[in-house]
Parts: structure tokens; sequence; C-alpha cells
């Protein structure tokens, strides 16, 4: 398939041919779910934590005597069953991530592409360079091209330049090819490929 290449100021650079085999696929909501769900399970903290009964900081000594006084039967204050005391089976300190195969997750970065192709949402850049880091220069050229949130793939580096300059801008995400990933593409109203993301990608998902 092929897709026009434009330049910063919007002008046509050419045209380029999209390999059907990672951006012809017809999307699948499912694939695309569960790799998500698999990346925000690895981010998630997992640093959750309540104290147990042994961690409280009450005496240990029982309350009252055992039998006689007409009332339940305690030990100490520590028990689940007082306020303040230790939470039984709460939550611990653990990770949440899950395994989902290479194969899988390789596939799930194929649909999201395809996705956002059908969408029409996907746009070719010639290349993301600048001659000096301005970052009021590629506002300019953002605004005059109506991106709003929009993620740009570069080739295995980004111009340190356009890094610099994009950095401040909101809703503008800059990222090399191996840090694409299912979740930013998804969230973003229009993925941005430069001709070096687009072979990275190729060389990459092949």
């Amino acid at each position: 398939m092929k897709l026009d290449v434009i330049k910063l100021d919007g002008a046509k650079a050419g045209t380029v041919d999209l390999g059907d085999e990672i951006f012809g696929l017809e999307p699948r909501a499912d694939i695309l779910h569960r790799v998500v769900r698999w990346q925000r399970a690895r981010a998630q903290a997992g640093t959750h934590k309540v104290k147990t009964r042994s961690e409280t900081s009450y005496s240990t000594k029982k309350i009252y005597r055992q039998k006689g006084t007409g009332g339940a039967r305690h030990g100490d204050r520590n028990a689940p069953i007082f306020r303040k005391g230790g939470v039984y089976k709460g939550p611990t300190p653990r990770s949440h991530a899950h395994d989902l195969p290479k194969k899988f997750r390789k596939l799930g970065l194929k649909h999201a592409l395809s996705a956002k192709l059908k969408a029409g949402e996907l746009i070719v850049l010639e290349s993301a360079e600048m001659a000096a880091p301005k970052t009021s220069d590629l506002a300019k050229s953002v605004k005059n091209l109506g991106w709003k949130r929009v993620l740009i793939i570069d080739g295995a580096e980004v111009n340190e330049n356009f890094a610099m300059a994009a950095r401040n801008i909101e809703g503008l995400d800059v990222l090399p090819s191996m840090g694409a990933n299912v979740y930013d593409i998804l969230r973003r109203d229009t993925l941005v490929l430069t001709k070096a993301g687009v072979e990275a990608l190729e060389a990459r998902l092949k």
C-alpha cells in the first residue's frame, strides 16, 4: 500500500510503500486489549501495603479474662475485628506483571499500526530533524499541520535537536523505533512515522 510522504512544512516529498503484512491487517480488538493489559500490568507499581496484626502498634496483652465476662473471647487489640487492628489477608507489595509470548506482542504492534492506517490516522514524515532545537518553530509546524495529540516514531535514534524542541510541546511525544508500543500508539489521535521509522519497524516486525 502506497502512502504520501510529507515534510514538516506540509509539502509532499514522494510516496512510501507500506507492507500489507504489517500495515494491512484487519485490526482485532481482542489482541490489542491483551497487549495493552500486559503493558499496563507491567507498569503497575504494586506497592500497596496494609499492616497485619503482627505489625500494628498495640500491646499484645490479653484485654480481659477468657471466661466470666459475658462477652466474646478475645486476645489482644491487634485482632482484625477491632478498630485500628491488623488487616486480615490485605494487599502486600507484589508484581502485577504476567507473561505474554513475544510473537503475540509483535502481532499486537502490527495490529496497532494497521488500526491507525485503517482509521486514516497514520502519517509518514520524510524526516524528524532540525538544525537547531527551536521549540517555537516546531510548535508552529505542528499547529499548521493540525496535529494535537500525536506520537512521532523515528528510526533507531531520535534527532537530538528535534527531541529537545519537542519535549516542551503539549500533546507531542517522540520515540525511537525500539520504543514503539501498542499502548502509546492507540492513546494518541495521530501516529507519525518517519521514513527511517517505517524501515526500522518493518525490520523489527518481519
